[in-house]
């Protein structure tokens, strides 16, 4: 039986408020999730990538569909915010990320 997962958002601000450093563990958070394509250019996986910055403090999307691909990516991805005291906020859109960044819902429109 599947486990309930959700969309979440990793905000870059400690349960008591103090930014996250380094100022770029976003990317670097991501940069492991993606992959080189044929242009041996890097890519940020669709499932994981940077969000927008909320109160000023960077952020990571991940899509709950992550879970249906690696179960072990999903959960250390939670397990990093919570071993780090890093704010979630799960999500309850429907929508997903494509590869640039923008939302999708699930017909493929913005």
């Amino acid at each position: 039986m599947k486990p309930n997962v959700h969309n979440f958002l990793i905000i870059g601000l400690t349960s008591e408020g103090k930014r996250f450093r380094p100022s770029d563990w976003a990317e670097r958070l991501c940069g492991i999730m993606s992959q080189f394509g044929a242009d041996h250019k890097m890519r940020y996986s669709p499932y994981v990538q940077p969000g927008p910055d909320e109160n000023g403090a960077k952020t990571v999307r991940v899509d709950a569909r992550l879970y249906d691909i690696e179960p072990l990516a999903y959960h250390f991805l939670l397990n990093f915010a919570k071993d780090n005291d890093l704010q979630l906020r799960f999500l309850e859109e429907e929508s997903s990320i494509s590869n640039g960044g923008e939302r999708k819902n699930e017909k493929g429109s913005l």
